[in-house]
């Protein structure tokens, strides 16, 4: 009885501990993000990410670098954002990890491209 007691009691108070963080995945909302990266060549880029969500786990992606428009979508799952996007004629796709401020980073590449590139998100 006292050991069930106890077990009870644990859980209770660890109700409202669990409620205090925010999933990464949560973090993750339509919304103008800072783009800051290094293409595949080593130049590094910066710019803007328009993230728009729409679907449950679904985006759609417009970055703004250099004055240039890349569409994509992407998709979350567990503590992932999996990209897809056309830079000109070329596919590519990117991997991202996701924080709880909301923040992303990671790798992406050109397909069939030896080389990667790397990428860093925050909220604006």
């Amino acid at each position: 009885m006292n050991r069930l007691r106890a077990l009870l009691v644990a859980a209770l108070l660890a109700l409202p501990l669990a409620g205090l963080g925010i999933s990464p995945a949560a973090a993750q909302r339509s919304g103008v993000y800072d783009v800051r990266g290094t293409n595949p060549d080593g130049s590094e880029y910066q710019g803007s990410l328009v993230l728009t969500q729409v679907g449950a786990t679904t985006f759609r992606l417009t970055w703004t670098v250099a004055g240039n428009n890349i569409e994509g979508v992407g998709m979350i799952s567990g503590l992932m954002f999996a990209v897809v996007f056309q830079l000109g004629e070329q596919t590519a796709m990117g991997m991202y990890e996701l924080k709880p401020d909301g923040e992303m980073s990671g790798t992406w590449t050109v397909v069939g491209s030896q080389a990667i590139g790397t990428e860093t998100i925050k909220p604006h």
